[in-house]
């Protein structure tokens, strides 16, 4: 089940498409935000911008995609 809802989600995006995309890129950037913790240079990638229980980088990006934390624009 995906946590958290397609609805949630879809409240703060314009199609599922962009929700994947969003979320997908920010998982990457909290990725790269975890990995860089040990060489002490996290600077480039913000932190997470949620309290998540869960340790998934795909389920923290969704739940700051739901709580409408990160903005995006077409191009």
């Amino acid at each position: 089940m995906i946590n958290p809802r397609i609805d949630k989600l879809l409240s703060q995006v314009d199609s599922n498409y962009a929700s994947v995309i969003v979320a997908a890129k920010r998982a990457r950037q909290i990725n790269s935000y975890y990995h860089n913790l040990g060489e002490g240079t996290f600077d480039e990638f913000p932190p997470p911008m949620v309290e998540s229980p869960s340790k998934n980088y795909l389920t923290i990006a969704l739940e700051e995609v739901a709580g409408g934390k990160i903005k995006y624009e077409y191009r």
